[in-house]
C-alpha cells in the first residue's frame, strides 16, 4: 500500500510526526500523508500522494514543505518505488480553522 511506504519512508527521513490523520493532541509541526489518487496499467501502479505540511507560522510551513519535497526526491532508493513526479505544491492554509499548511502532491509509480 503506499500510503504506507510514503509514510515509512517520511518517518524515517523527516524530524517532525508522520500521519495518516490530524493528531489528537496539538503539534507544533507534523506532515499529512493522503492518497488522493491512483491507477494500474500492466500490474505497474501509480497513485497521487498529498503531503501536507503543518507549523505554527507560514514561513515555517514552508520551510518544512521544502524539507518533505527533498526527502521524496530520493523516495526511489526503495525498490518498491520506480518513479516520483512532484506535480505541484502551494500555500495551503486552512482558512477555517486559521492552521498555516503547505501541500506538495507528488505522482509516484510502485509496484506492490
Amino acid at each position: 500500500m503506499i500510503e504506507t511506504i510514503v509514510l515509512n519512508y517520511l518517518a524515517d527521513n523527516l524530524t517532525v510526526p508522520v500521519l495518516m490523520e490530524e493528531p489528537e493532541e496539538r503539534c507544533e509541526e507534523y506532515v499529512l500523508i493522503e492518497k488522493v489518487g491512483s491507477s494500474e496499467n500492466d500490474r505497474i501502479q501509480s497513485a497521487t500522494v498529498a503531503v501536507q505540511s503543518y507549523a505554527e507560522s507560514l514561513y515555517k510551513s514552508a520551510v518544512l514543505n521544502d524539507t518533505v519535497k527533498r526527502a521524496m526526491r530520493d523516495i526511489i532508493v526503495l525498490d518498491s518505488v520506480s518513479r516520483c513526479r512532484l506535480n505541484s505544491d502551494y500555500n495551503f492554509t486552512d482558512t477555517e480553522t486559521k492552521r498555516y499548511r503547505y501541500q506538495a502532491v507528488f505522482d509516484l509509480t510502485y509496484y506492490d
